[in-house]
């Protein structure tokens, strides 16, 4: 008894997670798994700062969170996941922290690119993707070419992202339809704008995660977000895991959504 005691008491912080991870898997309703989790990746930088350290080491951790939290999604059978990883404001960054975000998404791709095949991943990038440097371009085609046959998970990678651009890029593209006669005005109806989203033939998000504390979308899925749940943590990204995107789930799963209607 006393051994068992002594033993519970010396768990080591990794085993404490992996039966936190069991018990919630255990908790989740396999019919309720949300269709599109979306999630702001944000923190790095202060988390890097907080401990003493320059920001683009922040953001290599969290290039391993991005790893955790992409291998459990396909493993409960997410249909989409879509992470916040450049915005269309980050351009406003110190040059060097831009080349360092570019450097780590063509790093990301090129070391994970096998497992993702493996895993039945296929991945997007989403966002105005010819602004991007040229080997960020290449990498983003070398994944979209390498996992185009997949049929799990789709990894939507928002790039050079910007919720605003996207529905004036949207708005642009209908306008030329109508100025074509290929579309009336009296038939733009929702519908017809989603399907010229980044997004289109996709299901909305259903829960959007944002970590570190902040309580505010920063111009991401803008139109999707309509009806989504919010899940907010005060964890940074580089310490989000598979656990955290766990407990995100379960707590989805208590809530009511009547998208304005009554249950």
């Amino acid at each position: 008894m006393i051994k068992s005691i002594v033993n519970f008491m010396r768990r080591s912080p990794e085993r404490e997670a992996e039966e936190n991870e069991e018990v919630l898997k255990a908790r989740l309703d396999p019919s309720r798994i949300p269709r599109h989790v979306a999630v702001i990746m944000d923190g790095n930088g202060r988390w890097a700062l907080r401990r003493g350290m320059p920001r683009a080491y922040g953001h290599r951790a969290g290039v391993e969170s991005l790893r955790d939290v992409v291998r459990v999604s396909s493993e409960i059978g997410l249909q989409v996941l879509t992470v916040y990883a450049f915005s269309t404001e980050n351009w406003k960054r110190p040059q060097e922290e831009i080349d360092v975000l570019m450097n780590l998404l063509v790093e990301y791709l090129h070391k994970e690119i096998d497992e993702l095949c493996r895993n039945n991943v296929r991945v997007r990038a989403i966002g105005k993707i010819d602004e991007l440097p040229a080997h960020a371009r290449r990498a983003v085609a070398v994944a979209h070419e390498r996992t185009k046959n997949c049929t799990g998970l789709v990894l939507n990678i928002a790039l050079n992202y910007g919720g605003r651009t996207e529905l004036v890029e949207a708005v642009r593209a209908i306008a030329v339809k109508v100025a074509g006669n290929e579309l009336s005005p009296d038939d733009i109806n929702q519908e017809v704008i989603s399907r010229h989203l980044y997004t289109a033939g996709q299901p909305d998000p259903d829960l959007l995660i944002r970590p570190s504390g902040d309580y505010r979308v920063s111009n991401f899925l803008l139109w999707q977000l309509a009806y989504t749940e919010f899940w907010l943590t005060d964890v940074m990204w580089p310490d989000f895991r598979r656990v955290h995107l766990l407990k995100a789930l379960v707590d989805f799963q208590r809530r009511h959504r009547r998208f304005g209607g009554l249950n």
